[in-house]
């Protein structure tokens, strides 16, 4: 899959989890923000928990199983770390979760994956 290609496959997953969360409560308050230490894909809230959501989009399941790493969660962390004084007030829960889409398949929302 050439750049271009894989870039719609991205958004569009994007697009998707965005649509999944919000349908299960959650608020989309960033998407695609950038930070010096990377990018966060989606910052969600639901009620007082702030969650910071790492999108990865693929064609199969074993692909997906290797979208993410602990290098990965590193920097979502690091960029995330940057962003809680702009999107944390009033929150109880921060989190880093990670939303793994597939063609014809619902999205797979991983709760809480961070514990560094």
């Amino acid at each position: 899959m050439n750049r271009q290609a894989a870039e719609r496959q991205g958004r569009h997953g994007e697009r998707l989890a965005a649509w999944w969360l919000r349908l299960q409560g959650w608020r989309i308050v960033g998407e695609r923000v950038r930070t010096k230490r990377g990018e966060i894909d989606l910052i969600a809230r639901r009620g007082k928990v702030l969650a910071f959501v790492e999108v990865k989009t693929r064609g199969n399941a074993a692909a997906l199983a290797l979208a993410i790493d602990e290098y990965r969660l590193r920097r979502v962390a690091a960029a995330a770390e940057g962003l809680i004084a702009r999107y944390g007030a009033g929150v109880d829960e921060i989190r880093i979760d990670v939303m793994l889409v597939r063609p014809w398949r619902m999205p797979v929302h991983l709760k809480n994956v961070w514990h560094g």
